[in-house]
């Protein structure tokens, strides 16, 4: 009896314990859950990538391989809802040495893949691959040129010229994502459109009127070439590719709109940065496309 007692005893000094705690505020608190794993990131690709129109307005002489921040890459990699491992990504870049735009100084996208490869920063562990590539190799800044400053009919002849490589860059697009999916077999490649340029009904007349057309038809047989590339590389490859468009997102802020989200500087016609996202193009267009797009946790599984 006197052990049972003291048994009861206590089971209510522990129950009153308890209750005191309680009352102090002393809970045990809810299990959280814990974060999701951030998905290994890694960017390659032309000036779109490489950030060019968020910082300086010229590339610097003798630098190869030119980026600029904050283009959408960085601000990717400071949501704290990816690892961003690596951007090889360099404005200039050709698809590849074999490219006509390729000028032997600049890294071309496929060199930016082996050579992050090769750095074992682009691999099975890899979970997103994002990418813009395609414009130079169709000669987009020749067009802007012959465009700005010559007639309906030469602007015409220089998009037809373009419009014509297409096929081919079609298939090279194609072999560039079946090239990141070799080295990076679980990752999701998010491929990235271009921006149509101008806004010929309400913006200002910096160039023709019609040339504008032109010049946004241009890029959306370019933005076509590229979607079909990811969905034969997906068909053929087995690329795990998804294009992305942006051409929403920057309605209403063209380059010669009154509210440019891309960067034209009229008096300065040959700066570098001209025809690119400015920081809120890439903010707002291209990481809300990327982002609302892909779904960074649901990658993250390696």
């Amino acid at each position: 009896m006197g052990t049972l007692n003291v048994r009861r005893r206590r089971s209510a000094l522990a129950a009153g314990l308890a209750t005191m705690a309680m009352a102090l505020g002393f809970a045990a608190a809810p299990a959280q859950a814990a974060p999701p794993p951030k998905v290994s990131y890694v960017a390659v690709g032309d000036s779109y990538t490489a950030g060019t129109g968020s910082g300086t307005a010229m590339r610097p002489a003798a630098t190869s391989c030119w980026r600029s921040n904050p283009g959408y890459v960085d601000v990717v990699g400071s949501t704290g809802r990816v690892n961003l491992v690596g951007n090889g990504a360099c404005h200039g870049a050709a698809l590849s040495p074999a490219s006509p735009a390729y000028d032997f100084f600049t890294p071309s996208v496929a060199e930016q893949i082996g050579g992050l490869a090769g750095a074992g920063l682009l691999n099975g562990r890899t979970g997103l691959v994002s990418i813009t590539a395609g414009a130079n190799d169709v000669g987009v800044y020749q067009i802007l040129q012959i465009c700005a400053l010559s007639t309906e009919a030469a602007c015409g002849a220089a998009v037809a010229t373009a419009s014509g490589a297409l096929p081919a860059l079609g298939a090279g697009l194609a072999q560039t994502y079946l090239a990141i999916h070799s080295v990076a077999p679980n990752a999701k490649i998010a491929v990235m459109g271009y921006p149509r340029l101008f806004d010929p009904v309400n913006g200002i007349p910096v160039i023709p009127v019609d040339n504008q057309t032109l010049v946004n038809q241009a890029t959306g047989s370019l933005n076509a070439t590229i979607a079909a590339a990811v969905t034969a590389a997906n068909s053929l490859y087995g690329a795990n590719g998804q294009y992305v468009d942006v051409t929403s997102r920057f309605t209403g802020h063209a380059a010669n709109s009154l509210d440019p989200w891309l960067v034209l500087d009229t008096s300065n016609p040959f700066a570098d940065s001209n025809f690119h996202p400015n920081v809120t193009g890439y903010s707002q267009g291209y990481v809300a496309a990327l982002m609302g797009a892909v779904k960074p946790a649901q990658l993250a599984k390696l």
